[in-house]
């Protein structure tokens, strides 16, 4: 059970989605002509600044999803599109959405694309790794986390998502999860704590090196009650010039299934751990 999503959903057509492609395939390919080099997320030019995120892949194919592929191992996509249909097909916020992806415990996700629809993303039942993963449309959540043991580690190592209404990645199990080298755009909250799980567990969030691209609402948002942590470093705003985008947000997390209660945000020392220095703004 994850934590209630608002009920509102901007709906994307397909249409929407092959100007986006057709945009992002002229603008890598002027690149490729003109011999400019794409750069990693946050990567450092020669000149010691720092470079605007990375573009978005072009996928090298697709492959329509009905139903959920469960990995155990390694599975690499070699960055094939893959798209919900059928059961898989709805692209809304309704909870319990089935994932296009199950990954077993210790499992590795690689080099995928997830365009829409994309239900409910990707499911980890245990520790996992999810590497060089891109979600254009966001579905109910990228990927959700589930866990129980204290010792479970995910690894978000990079990717991107944009198009989140509500929440990129639920946190809903126990442990760690690392997201690195990531770029988000157009999203709610980039990483939730489950707010009102019927098990409640305590989290540890780190999130670094990350360009995120408003608008968007929170970076992380934990449960203090439960002890959750989020540590933040090297992370990118851009086009937020209000500061609109909170950081970390500490709410009163529940296992009843009420809607947890805000009762902070910004750097703490305890919960929320970060400096001003830790977040840059352009």
């Amino acid at each position: 059970m994850s934590e209630r999503a608002h009920t509102h959903r901007r709906r994307r057509g397909k249409r929407r989605m092959a100007a986006a492609l057709t945009a992002a395939l002229g603008f890598t390919g002027a690149a490729l002509a003109t011999n400019i080099v794409l750069q990693p997320a946050g990567a450092a030019t020669a000149d010691g600044t720092t470079a605007a995120a990375a573009e978005w892949p072009d996928p090298s194919g697709s492959q329509a999803v009905p139903e959920t592929i469960e990995v155990s191992g390694t599975y690499d996509g070699d960055l094939k599109e893959f798209y919900g249909e059928g059961d898989l097909g709805g692209d809304g916020q309704e909870e319990g959405q089935d994932a296009l992806f199950e990954l077993a415990d210790g499992a590795t996700l690689k080099n995928v694309v997830l365009g829409s629809p994309a239900a409910d993303g990707v499911h980890c039942s245990g520790s996992c790794t999810l590497e060089n993963v891109w979600w254009t449309d966001v579905g109910e959540d990228a990927a959700s986390f589930k866990g129980r043991s204290t010792g479970s580690v995910y690894t978000v190592s990079g990717g991107g998502a944009k198009g989140a209404d509500d929440k990129v990645f639920q946190f809903n199990g126990a442990g760690k999860l690392t997201v690195s080298g990531f770029q988000v755009e157009d999203f709610g909250k980039l990483v939730r704590s489950c707010g009102n799980c019927s098990t409640m567990y305590k989290r540890d969030i780190v999130v670094k090196d990350v360009d995120v691209t408003a608008p968007g609402t929170s970076l992380v948002g934990i449960n203090s009650n439960y002890g959750d942590t989020a540590t933040l470093s090297s992370i990118r705003i851009h086009g937020d010039s209000d500061r609109k985008i909170e950081p970390c947000v500490r709410y009163e997390g529940n296992d009843n299934g009420d809607e947890p209660e805000e009762v902070g945000s910004g750097p703490d020392g305890e919960y929320c751990l970060y400096s001003e220095s830790d977040i840059s703004y352009d």
